[in-house]
């Protein structure tokens, strides 16, 4: 049976999440383990709700199920989330590893950022003359971040140049936070620094195109450096100096560590790969011709990608379609089931969309809150398919987490990923074996396009619920409970349509007059009036029980007769007579006095072109048997 192990992050880091994690599966190529990534898309300038429902997909798995776990610190930086994993990692008992954060009771796996930091601040000093420094950082939280900004603090107080250091400006990670920050820098005249410091490859970049926005050249007029040495930054113009933290090896060391742990070896508690800053274009070094190879790699690979990305989205726009054309939630089901049996290229032979259960039941009843913290006991499996197997169960126990999983075979990369808005929890979606989609980010537009498009089909559905129960209300008489003269006005828009249409369909129409109510009222009272129409109304519907009635006027009643009730309404009609009271003008009534005059006339398409002909004949049998009723000739 394969190991288990678990890693949790967020993916805005891809280039280097996938190199550690293509180190972490060369390291168990030997060993029977499947990794299954819990991954998350939150940003610091996210709402609190938002972080909450992405990073619910961290409460998922029970640890306990696992036989270790890693947490890509990297790619990790909220405040309590490390924790809470290290707290059910804890009460499985079992190993943790943290790649870039240190923890008490885990296995610290890093890079020498320190002294690869102290290499860069050296190169930019002895090579281009820097004498004014700008560090762009990351969070204040993040251990890399502040051990990057502690080297050059160290550098700069090493050769007594401490004011070298012009600024240090926190970017929460975020590259929106870079332009505003250069953009602010430039308007406001300030002196530019001989150079920027930044915590990672895509902030230089960021800052480089806002600087020549700004018209500032990089190199010619400021150098920029970053960290991570990616492939983005090495095909980017200029191609940027970067510390390479050697993910992959870290990746390697990873697996390496777990490895022994599980044969029960002793292993240091803190394991620490060699970092090496490379120069590149950005800090005024000449490039050796690799950065113009790749880029003409790139721009090769490009072609196939702009291919896979208007496939990519197609199959998106497709997704919205399904949804979007539900009117309900079996409807909803079965357009996204019948378009994955149709259509899983992007998603592949193993992919997997499970629903939590009060999504549904929250469609019909707005009042029903849905999950916000851990995943209910049983999901609802909207569609799920193994190694090209599809799933036959509509219920899955959410603590196995993939339906149909193989615990032998091949290993694999599980990913999950939270469907949700805001807080509110939807369900998980899995994908398998998809690394190229975490690179590009095509998880993340995934993820967040399919949680989007649900949350508008049950936005529109609960607001298209609430709507047909305001007009249910509208059309209901308060009183008898039968539906009102505007819900009948409905229904003869319908009558006239089949009318016009002139398809052969039969109905007919009854009128009914409740008899002395004016009396009852008078003499008992309204309440007593309402009980006498309550229970005239009660016996109407029990003898033309297959047809809608409506109450239409104080004393009025119409019944639309077709089907069974249609064939048989002159035997209803003699029905109905035997079932009244004799008529009488004698008070007190009987309690139980029901009297009740009634015309039936039906369609008759040789000489009816409006629903109002069939009425007004309807409505003078009535009041021939009104006459008939009361003795007047």
């Amino acid at each position: 049976m394969k190991k288990k192990i678990a890693v949790f992050t967020t993916g805005w880091c891809c280039e280097i999440l996938t190199q550690f994690l293509t180190g972490l599966q060369e390291s168990l190529k030997d060993e029977k383990a499947d990794i299954f990534l819990f991954l998350g898309y939150a940003m610091y300038g996210d709402s609190q709700g938002n972080k909450q429902g992405d990073l619910n997909i961290f409460r998922l798995p029970d640890m306990s199920r696992f036989d270790g776990a890693v947490i890509f610190g990297s790619g990790l930086y909220f405040s309590g989330e490390c924790e809470f994993i290290l707290g059910k990692c804890k009460e499985a008992g079992i190993p943790v590893l943290v790649q870039g954060a240190e923890f008490e009771d885990t296995y610290y796996i890093g890079s020498d950022n320190y002294s690869a930091t102290i290499n860069m601040c050296k190169h930019l000093s002895d090579a281009h003359n820097v004498k004014s420094i700008v560090f762009l950082a990351g969070s204040e939280d993040s251990l890399d971040s502040e051990l990057r900004l502690k080297a050059v603090k160290d550098y700069l107080h090493e050769k007594g140049e401490e004011s070298s250091l012009m600024e240090v400006f926190y970017t929460k990670w975020e590259n929106a936070a870079v332009t505003r920050y250069i953009n602010d820098y430039c308007k406001n005249g300030k002196k530019l620094p001989d150079a920027f410091i930044c915590a990672n490859d895509g902030l230089a970049m960021q800052a480089c195109m806002t600087l020549d926005q700004n018209g500032v050249t990089v190199p010619d007029d400021v150098s920029v450096v970053g960290f991570d040495h990616i492939e983005n930054g090495q095909t980017f113009y200029p191609s940027i100096g970067s510390v390479d933290q050697c993910f992959v090896k870290m990746g390697q060391a990873c697996g390496d560590t777990w490895k022994k742990l599980l044969k029960g070896e002793k292993c240091p508690e803190r394991t620490v790969v060699q970092g090496e800053y490379f120069p590149g274009e950005s800090c005024g070094c000449t490039e050796d011709g690799n950065g113009d190879l790749a880029r003409r790699i790139m721009g090769r690979n490009n072609f196939s990608k702009r291919s896979d990305y208007t496939y990519f989205n197609i199959k998106l726009n497709k997704i919205d379609s399904a949804v979007l054309s539900s009117f309900s939630y079996t409807d909803f089901c079965a357009h996204l089931h019948d378009l994955y049996v149709r259509d899983h290229f992007i998603e592949g032979d193993s992919f997997h969309i499970l629903l939590e259960p009060n999504f549904k039941l929250s469609l019909n009843d707005p009042g029903i809150s849905l999950v916000r913290t851990g995943y209910s006991s049983h999901m609802d499996v909207l569609y799920s398919t193994e190694d090209g197997k599809e799933t036959t169960e509509s219920t899955f126990a959410s603590e196995a987490l993939v339906p149909g999983y193989d615990p032998e075979g091949a290993n694999h990369l599980y990913t999950f990923m939270a469907l949700h808005e805001s807080a509110d929890a939807f369900g998980y979606v899995v994908f398998r074996d998809t690394m190229d989609r975490i690179l590009n980010h095509d998880l993340q537009s995934y993820q967040s396009r399919l949680g989007l498009v649900i949350d508008k089909f049950r936005h529109a559905l609960s607001l298209d619920l609430i709507n047909k129960r305001l007009l249910d209300i509208m059309k209901k008489d308060a009183l008898t409970n039968v539906s009102n003269r505007r819900a009948y006005e409905d229904k003869e828009m319908f009558l006239q349509s089949k009318i016009n249409a002139r398809d052969g369909y039969e109905f007919a129409i009854a009128m009914f007059d409740v008899n002395n109510l004016k009396m009852i009222n008078d003499s008992e009272g309204h309440e007593a009036g309402d009980e006498y129409l309550i229970r005239s109304c009660r016996l109407i519907c029990n003898i033309f029980k297959h047809s809608p009635v409506y109450r239409v006027g104080g004393d009025e009643f119409i019944a639309v007769l077709t089907g069974d009730d249609y064939k048989n309404r002159d035997a209803l009609e003699i029905e109905l007579e035997k079932s009244l009271s004799p008529f009488s003008r004698e008070l007190p009534l009987p309690s139980d006095y029901v009297s009740i005059a009634c015309g039936i006339s039906e369609f008759n398409p040789s000489k009816d072109d409006l629903v109002q002909d069939v009425t007004n004949r309807a409505d003078e049998k009535m009041y021939a048997n009104k006459k008939m009723i009361k003795g007047i000739k």
